[in-house]
């Protein structure tokens, strides 16, 4: 059998979902991650990373992009989100607030401030510096 690669771009949106899955819980295997996927959002996590130290134990919600949410607030969720060759995990809460400390939302956001939701499809530089502690290599 002969395998051949699949263009991204190609995909439709549940099969994008599934391929971005398997990259983030492939890398997150390298550290030594366990990621088992959950058939429903449960409180707000697409999947469980169960790390071999018997510990750590993240609520991640996969996403396409940089984003912030109302809904995922207090609930310890995860972001993780590729970007280019590599994968970025955030805690969701910590980033929302330094945004907010550091007036990084903008006063003037509509998505956040009326709908409670906000995403970026390139993340901004001071984004790209924050999370750089939260980036996972190839």
């Amino acid at each position: 059998m002969k395998l051949q690669r699949v263009a991204y771009a190609d995909l439709n949106s549940r099969q994008k979902e599934n391929y971005n899955f398997q990259k983030v819980a492939g890398r997150l295997a390298d550290y030594g991650f366990n990621s088992i996927r959950l058939t429903d959002d449960w409180q707000g996590a697409d999947f469980i990373a169960v790390h071999i130290d018997g510990e750590t134990f993240l609520k991640v919600q996969l996403k396409g992009r940089l984003v912030i949410d109302r809904k995922y607030a207090g609930k310890g969720i995860h972001i993780a989100f590729l970007h280019g060759h590599d994968l970025y995990l955030y805690d969701h809460d910590a980033l929302v607030d330094f945004m907010e400390a550091n007036d990084k939302i903008g006063a003037d956001s509509v998505t956040w401030h009326q709908k409670g939701f906000r995403s970026w499809p390139s993340p901004p530089a001071w984004a790209m510096s924050y999370l750089n502690e939260y980036r996972i290599s190839q």
